[in-house]
């Protein structure tokens, strides 16, 4: 059971506070996208950040258990599909969507690497990183979906 600091426990109020938002607006963002692969694209990272939330929570009590591989590397491949777009508004408001998600998952990123930094426990600080991680693959998709 790891004991945590003040600094700690703030830290993971504010990322617990941003998984969840990153999952309002996937989930949001889902039901709103124009095209079919950019609503499974925002499912699946949806998904993801649920996955991460609970980490985090088993963070606050205490718990830090061994990351697993499951996330980053097999879900780069969910974007696989061009989307078709049948007007231009329809793209411009996809785009606007990625772009936000993608300025959050920026957010987020950073908020972890701070985490990182300030943690003494070194088993969170890899479950930290292992986080930060498929964040930072979150925002690759999202840019490749875009391009």
């Amino acid at each position: 059971m790891m004991t945590l600091s003040t600094k700690e426990t703030n830290l993971l109020k504010d990322m617990k506070g941003q998984e969840q938002l990153c999952i309002d607006k996937y989930e949001k963002y889902a039901a709103e996208a124009c095209s079919e692969e950019l609503k499974t694209l925002f499912q699946t990272l949806a998904d993801q950040e649920r996955t991460h939330l609970t980490t985090v929570t088993d963070m606050m009590n205490g718990k830090v258990g061994a990351v697993g591989g499951s996330g980053s590397s097999s879900a780069g491949q969910t974007s696989a599909g061009k989307a078709t777009y049948t007007s231009e508004e329809d793209k411009k408001r996809d785009c606007f969507l990625c772009s936000d998600m993608l300025s959050t998952e920026k957010h987020v990123s950073v908020l972890y690497n701070t985490g990182i930094f300030e943690f003494a426990d070194a088993q969170a600080r890899n479950t930290l990183n292992h986080i930060q991680s498929e964040e930072q693959q979150h925002g690759l998709k999202i840019y490749d979906f875009m391009n």
